[in-house]
């Protein structure tokens, strides 16, 4: 069972991974059209500055609980690391308490910001709700809360052994 979960906490991050990253790419094709066409064209287009606001959400979110998976994220770790074992530990665990506090503050407060937005709408993008805008912060919060459950019940994931499946199930290469 552990093993499954982790193959789908592990797609689960890899998916957050490549959307972040693909939000990245199209905030730099985007913000400079923008700007071609204000200064150039002399028109301006209205849809690339909330557009890249938008990906910049979605990327700040899904990319910080990606970063927090692998242990990428901003970490003082001078105090505890000269702290004895037992020490250690229970920074851990209350950082741990601290980090799902923080995830179930951004789902709950963020499901709730969507519904209350829902029938908002941008003026540069009459289409889109404004409560849409806001999904990445609950979206994230979700991630988040399942990466910190994980870690809180099998440890980091950058501390995981590799398992080779096709030598547990008896592939041979």
């Amino acid at each position: 069972m552990a093993e499954s979960l982790h193959r789908l906490l592990d797609t689960l991050y890899v998916a957050c991974i490549w959307v972040a990253g693909l939000c990245m790419a199209l905030m730099t094709l985007f913000i400079p059209w923008g700007i071609f066409t204000r200064y150039v064209l002399g028109t301006g287009s209205q849809w690339p500055e909330p557009i890249s606001i938008l990906l910049m959400m979605v990327f700040t979110f899904l990319g910080a609980a990606a970063a927090y998976r692998s242990g990428a994220h901003i970490a003082v770790a001078m105090l505890t690391q000269r702290l004895p074992e037992w020490g250690q530990r229970v920074c851990d665990r209350l950082v741990q308490a601290f980090m799902l506090t923080l995830s179930g503050f951004m789902l709950v407060n963020g499901l709730e910001l969507c519904r209350e937005t829902w029938g908002q709408s941008i003026p540069e993008l009459p289409w889109l709700p404004v409560g849409f805008t806001y999904l990445p912060v609950p979206l994230g919060g979700l991630i988040t809360a399942l990466f910190v459950i994980e870690h809180a019940a099998f440890g980091p994931q950058s501390a995981r052994e590799v398992v080779n499946v096709d030598a547990q199930e008896g592939a041979q290469p």
